[in-house]
């Protein structure tokens, strides 16, 4: 068995670390933009039970942003003999975290919701005096509601989901695609106090337990996708929606090696980077461990993300070894 010069890597190549820190910017601009939008709804939510749950999935929505750049402290620190595998599962575990603090507030949200419903709770919507003139409440909470879901859809949605596949960071993916889909949080609450405004009081309790199914979806598919990558399932895309390519790549470079008669090979996504074990039989009992070297050093040249790469020649292949079929699974 043999290593390659990168095992327990913990820098990027300089389009990851680019990436790395357009991403760092958009979390903190997301951080500020999203306590501004908390602030203000804050001044407007009234009794709208839409408002307040939208409100309060604004304040979940900071969790992952926090999440990614308390992981970035971690990973980016090198192996040592406590942690020999370095700290690359601190993505992992912000990703697990985020997703059971939505997923718990979700079902309080949705309990809430439904509570309302049974009792028929009537919200109400009052005035306000603005520029000396008597407004109803409701149209600032539609306005200042229509204008915050500018920043999540149309800037740092969109951005953050275009440097999610270059990190392979599951994390900053689910971030991005919680925020692209902020209008329907919008959408919701909107119905909800016109409803309000037009006598249909039970349109509130049905748009809030709308937003809060939407929390509860976004968490449950979050720690799930988390928990079982925790679990070293077989390495998987950046949004978990097929078995990574590479697999079938190191497979197909090792059968090209003259020595090698057979290959298979283990991965798991470690946060943004992969743990590789590469299994190989030979055609002849003898091989040297140049040979060895330098397929591992061939594999940890196909990507970036291999950084932990070990080669094994072994008699026959294990049962549960990728051997490079490209079928999902």
């Amino acid at each position: 068995m043999t290593e390659t010069r990168q095992f327990g890597r913990t820098t990027l190549p300089p389009e990851q670390a680019r990436a790395v820190r357009r991403a760092v910017k958009w979390e903190i601009f997301t951080i500020v933009y999203t306590s501004i939008t908390i602030a203000v709804i804050a001044l407007v939510v009234g009794e709208s039970q839409a408002m307040r749950t939208a409100w309060i999935e604004d304040m979940l929505s900071l969790i992952p942003q926090f999440a990614f750049l308390t992981a970035l402290i971690f990973v980016r620190r090198r192996p040592t003999r406590k942690h020999p595998y370095g700290l690359h599962r601190a993505m992992g575990v912000g990703h697990l975290v985020a997703g059971v603090a939505l997923l718990a507030v979700g079902l309080n949200l949705a309990v809430e919701a439904v509570t309302g419903l049974i009792a028929a709770e009537h919200a109400t919507i009052g005035t306000v005096q603005l520029f000396g003139q008597t407004i109803w409440l409701g149209w600032l909470m539609v306005g200042v509601m229509v204008v915050v879901i500018i920043g999540p859809v149309f800037f740092y949605g969109p951005a953050k989901s275009k440097l999610a596949p270059v990190l392979h960071n599951k994390l900053l993916y689910a971030d991005a695609d919680m925020a692209k889909a902020d209008w329907q949080t919008t959408a919701a609450s909107v119905v909800g106090v016109l409803g309000i405004g037009v006598g249909a009081w039970w349109l509130d309790g049905a748009a809030a337990l709308f937003i809060s199914l939407g929390i509860i979806w976004d968490g449950f598919r979050n720690t799930k996708t988390a928990v079982v990558d925790l679990m070293d399932q077989r390495a998987r895309t950046y949004d978990s929606k097929h078995p990574h390519p590479l697999a079938a790549d190191i497979v197909s470079y090792l059968r090209s090696r003259p020595w090698v008669a057979q290959a298979g090979v283990r991965m798991r996504d470690q946060g943004q980077v992969f743990h590789i074990e590469a299994f190989v039989v030979p055609h002849r009992r003898k091989v040297t461990l140049d040979d060895l070297t330098a397929a591992a050093e061939g594999i940890a040249d196909i990507d970036w993300k291999m950084q932990d790469v070990v080669v094994i020649p072994v008699e026959h292949l294990p049962r549960e070894v990728d051997t490079g079929r490209r079928a999902p699974g």
